[in-house]
């Protein structure tokens, strides 16, 4: 599992002085996705955050949310031992029991198809309500990314491409949010994606 991709040179220049993402934005996620959970009638007792990377969201609930079990994974041997992660990795790992909410944010770009497919396929496994999916696609690269501060050395794809593999195990909600089929959870018509 030794990827020297992810060092601390790759920090540096991704969650350094101008980060992709802040803290605060980050931290602002975690609150909008953790209220939206309980407006469908659910809590989040445990999350998995998936290439937590500086471990923005496993912090988050680490220091708002002492009571839920929290388990953060990353690839990179320096995110591991410098923000306590489990050196894990999502195409080659399937945890063993469900979380609450599962945070992938960033990570599925890196892998190649088969490894992609894989690691979806582990993340719907290890989902028990709520999955919260970002990955780079062919539109954002194209429209929505600052090309500068994104790492574009990945494979992007088509967001169908995400779509299609998901909604095997999910139903799409937007803004990232994936709500496990089955689940307890009560979302309204209009609330789905269709």
């Amino acid at each position: 599992m030794t990827n020297h991709r992810f060092d601390a040179d790759y920090f540096d220049r991704y969650y350094g002085s101008n980060p992709v993402r802040s803290t605060d934005e980050v931290e602002r996620l975690a609150v909008a996705v953790h209220e939206l959970v309980a407006w469908w009638g659910g809590d989040i007792r445990s999350m998995l955050e998936v290439g937590a990377g500086p471990g923005h969201w496993s912090s988050w609930y680490r220091r708002v949310h002492r009571g839920v079990r929290v388990v953060s994974t990353d690839v990179s041997e320096h995110a591991c031992r410098t923000h306590g992660h489990q050196r894990r990795d999502i195409s080659e790992w399937k945890p063993k029991r469900t979380f609450d909410l599962v945070v992938c944010m960033d990570v599925v770009q890196y892998l190649d198809d088969r490894r992609a497919a894989r690691a979806l396929q582990h993340l719907t496994a290890a989902t028990k309500k709520v999955l919260f999916f970002d990955a780079l696609t062919i539109h954002d690269a194209a429209h929505t990314v600052d090309r500068e501060a994104t790492d574009m050395d990945v494979h992007i794809r088509s967001g169908e491409w995400y779509r299609s593999r998901l909604s095997r195990g999910f139903v799409q909600v937007g803004v990232g949010l994936w709500v496990r089929k089955g689940s307890d959870l009560v979302l309204h018509e209009l609330e789905r994606l269709h």
